[in-house]
């Protein structure tokens, strides 16, 4: 099979470049190789065997040269970054809305080889996740405010009675409620897919994917997940920032499970035209990542909890991954304890640049964090 990645040189990208080839396929990569990511230059990481083109995913002619003669595409062209999101709004839907818009009009008018489109979506989509109410069953929390965190009162509450409620995972078939501007490119990026599978007949299947983690995220990117973020501070000496109390929860999940997951799909064809999370199925607090950090990093630091709410951030929200499981057989086969010691002792032999103080400096210039009192 020939598989073309967009965003080919990325981190997700690079990893399911390698399993691909691996398992002897043919692989293409598109990349713009984009300034903040990789300063303009390609990543030494890049699979020899792998061919490489530079190009931009908004630029019709070279979406039309890349899909030349491949069998399958997987879509990881994208802008990343919740918060940055929130004020670069022109240039993440530009990105990623515009960007895919060019693939879904290429795969429908042009002539083309493709029997297969997989895009990694993004459990950003789902917003805060589902929960239980001890009064009202399950329920789908709504929105935090500014004013819901003023008094330091974080977790989410039942929309019936108003409650608390306690997080429970999230499955494919809730709702849709978006809170930051990438969130909802990301969504767009579902619905463009999935409306070119109903009209062209192209068989699409779209992996929401939780908390990746692993080697090759930027540590100098403060944009990036939060574990390279976590590893940066405290490569720099520095102590974590964990908003709000810190106890907030993700699922994190290794990317050589990720890519290895997305392999399979686009070898079989199993999940087409469905949606299904791909994590561990597991809650971890935040605190708790960046505890675990600094302990295998043998450095002698606590978290600090900036006790600010984040514009746009969710309280809880963890996958359940029962439909992956019955549909293709989906299990997560590296524990969390595994992945952070392999990630750290990578870090360990990479440069980085702590640009967090920045990042935060410029979320309080656009009133963006909101201080409990």
């Amino acid at each position: 099979m020939h598989v073309l990645i967009t965003g080919g040189a990325g981190f997700i990208g690079s990893h399911l470049a390698d399993e691909l080839l691996r398992r002897g396929h043919r692989v293409r990569l598109l990349d713009n190789l984009c300034e903040q990511v990789h300063g303009g230059r390609a990543p030494d990481y890049l699979p020899r065997a792998a061919e490489f083109v530079r190009g931009d995913i908004r630029d019709r002619s070279a979406v039309v040269a890349a899909i030349a003669g491949v069998e399958a595409v997987a879509h990881l062209a994208c802008a990343v970054g919740v918060a940055q999101s929130q004020y670069e709004i022109e240039h993440y839907v530009d990105v990623n809305i515009r960007g895919t818009a060019v693939l879904a009009d290429v795969l429908a008018n042009e002539r083309h080889d493709v029997r297969r489109v997989l895009l990694p979506g993004s459990m950003t989509a789902y917003g805060e996740g589902a929960a239980r109410c001890a009064a009202c069953g399950v329920v789908r929390p709504n929105i935090r405010t500014a004013e819901d965190v003023a008094g330091g009162r974080w977790e989410p509450r039942c929309p019936t009675c108003g409650r608390e409620a306690a997080s429970i995972p999230t499955g494919e078939s809730a709702e849709l409620r978006s809170q930051s501007i990438y969130a909802l490119t990301k969504r767009t990026q579902e619905e463009l897919l999935a409306h070119v599978d109903r009209l062209c007949g192209v068989p699409f299947v779209c992996t929401r994917l939780f908390n990746v983690y692993g080697p090759r995220q930027s540590l100098s990117n403060p944009y990036t997940g939060v574990t390279a973020i976590f590893i940066s501070r405290v490569k720099s000496g520095a102590a974590p920032v964990v908003f709000e109390d810190g106890r907030q929860t993700r699922d994190f999940i290794w990317v050589g499970d990720v890519a290895a997951t997305l392999s399979e799909l686009l070898e079989s064809g199993r999940g087409d035209h469905g949606t299904f999370n791909i994590a561990s199925g597991r809650a971890t607090p935040i605190r708790e990542i960046a505890e675990r950090i600094a302990r295998l990093m043998g450095v002698p630091i606590v978290p600090a909890a900036s006790g600010t709410f984040r514009f746009g951030d969710v309280r809880h929200c963890t996958a359940d991954i029962s439909k992956s499981r019955d549909a293709f057989g989906f299990l997560p086969r590296t524990s969390l304890d595994e992945g952070l010691a392999h990630l750290v002792r990578w870090s360990l032999s990479q440069d980085s640049r702590d640009g967090f103080d920045r990042t935060l400096d410029e979320l309080s210039r656009r009133r963006m964090l909101t201080r409990t009192v």
